[in-house]
């Protein structure tokens, strides 16, 4: 009997020996098999992100124009005191409209030059504000639109014109995060210098050495070479209504969309720190939406389309 119940508790050892190391082989294959979704998920997500401002860039490239305009501030019918150009970026998020910086609607703002003589009874006047879109050999006249009290955000209307009407609009993010993501930065940085140092030879040498002037741009357009430039980098903070990032910009670029990785707008380029790419600086698109919700709820009247300025 003894021997008996000997025999039967090495076999019961046995067998809970093999299941236990049954168990702990489906556990470790469990684990195994975990570790082989996550990294195919990161690979994926590597991909994705390695073929976003390729993607981003064919996608939403001819809905992204260059800026451009000038502006004054003088006394009554005295000769200006100040008269400047305009140059700076801005995007398609509604038909016939513009997503910009407020200092590129109104540039004046917080221009501190600007500033003194406003605050001794000088008037700021707009002489004019087009927008120049890809592939497009005429520029936009841009109209009065919502302009944030609080942030350095604006949205302005294009006059009526069968150029805006099949060009995508950008869509906006639900929120500028997360922290850590892929971000793609696409604007006019270096503005008319910028494009024509990008031409071909003999367009550099005829335009290298001309004014930076509306003739100029034009002849640009007339030739197809308005083409947006693309940054990236990554998101490196949110705090308020700014985003911060190192994808580098320059000016000209303020006014240009940061997109995500899915093509959405996280936000809008308007600052950079000169010296130090790793802070670029975006107006969040937290705070863009309630700009887009006051234009979509008016409707301007018909305006023809007009002559761009000499």
């Amino acid at each position: 009997m003894l021997a008996i119940v000997s025999v039967v508790a090495v076999l019961v050892s046995g067998v809970a020996c093999d299941s236990s190391r049954g168990t702990s082989e489906k556990v470790r294959a469990d684990d195994l098999t975990a570790e082989v979704r996550q990294l195919t998920q990161q690979v994926e997500q590597l991909k994705q992100e390695l073929a976003a401002p390729s993607v981003v860039l064919n996608r939403y490239r001819n809905s992204i124009g260059y800026i451009y305009g000038a502006y004054h501030v003088g006394f009554g019918n005295q000769i200006p005191t100040i008269r400047t150009r305009i140059t700076g970026s801005g995007f398609l998020i509604g038909q016939g409209l513009v997503a910009t910086n407020r200092h590129i609607a109104e540039p004046w703002y917080e221009d501190p030059d600007a500033k003194r003589l406003i605050d001794r009874g000088a008037t700021p006047t707009l002489e004019y504000l087009v927008v120049f879109f890809p592939n497009a050999p005429k520029p936009l006249r841009l109209l009065p639109g919502p302009i944030s009290e609080t942030s350095d955000l604006a949205i302005l209307r294009t006059e009526h014109s069968d150029i805006t009407r099949n060009l995508p609009v950008l869509p906006l993010a639900g929120s500028p995060g997360p922290v850590g993501q892929m971000v793609v930065v696409i604007g006019y940085p270096l503005g008319t210098q910028g494009m024509v140092a990008k031409s071909p030879s003999q367009v550099y040498e005829r335009l290298a050495y001309r004014r930076n002037d509306i003739h100029t741009v034009s002849k640009l357009a007339a030739m197809s070479l308005i083409r947006p430039s693309t940054t990236y980098g990554h998101l490196g903070d949110i705090i308020g209504d700014k985003i911060v990032y190192d994808a580098s910009s320059a000016h000209g670029g303020s006014g240009g969309p940061v997109l995500n990785s899915r093509g959405e707008v996280i936000g809008v380029n308007f600052a950079y720190m000169d010296g130090f790419s790793g802070s670029t600086l975006g107006i969040s698109v937290d705070s863009l939406r309630p700009l887009l919700q006051e234009a979509s709820a008016t409707i301007p009247s018909h305006t023809p389309p007009t002559d761009h300025p000499n």
